[in-house]
């Protein structure tokens, strides 16, 4: 039991600091942005709240200024069975990536940003 609470506040903390430092997110003209925004199409992150590894994944993201659907399966728990059916674990942060009729689950902050990287640049 102090061990979940002291999860539950490291989680508190970790949220507080990433919304009073959030990065700011890359400027495009409308043209390019329509670019970035349709290369991450088809990207879904599985991922906590208060996790480290998922508001680094995040502030990546913002970053980048994409939008990604953003499924918390803290909150949602179909978010994750899909996560353990689908990637074979229940880790996160996890990437879906269903491009050209292929599924692909993706996980390890650094992978997942280098990945989102590659694709919006």
């Amino acid at each position: 039991m102090l061990l979940k609470a002291l999860r539950k506040s490291a989680g508190f903390i970790v949220i507080c600091l990433d919304r009073l430092s959030r990065p700011t997110p890359i400027l495009r003209t409308e043209e390019e942005q329509l670019k970035a925004q349709s290369a991450v199409e088809g990207l879904s992150l599985y991922q906590l709240n208060g996790c480290a590894f998922c508001t680094k994944t995040r502030r990546a993201i913002r970053k980048l200024n994409v939008q990604i659907d953003m499924r918390d399966i803290g909150k949602n728990k179909q978010f994750r069975q899909e996560l353990e059916n689908g990637g074979g674990r229940v880790k996160v942060p996890c990437l879906l990536i269903e491009k050209d009729d292929k599924v692909q689950w993706l996980y390890e902050s650094d992978n997942i940003i280098q990945y989102l990287q590659e694709q919006v640049a």
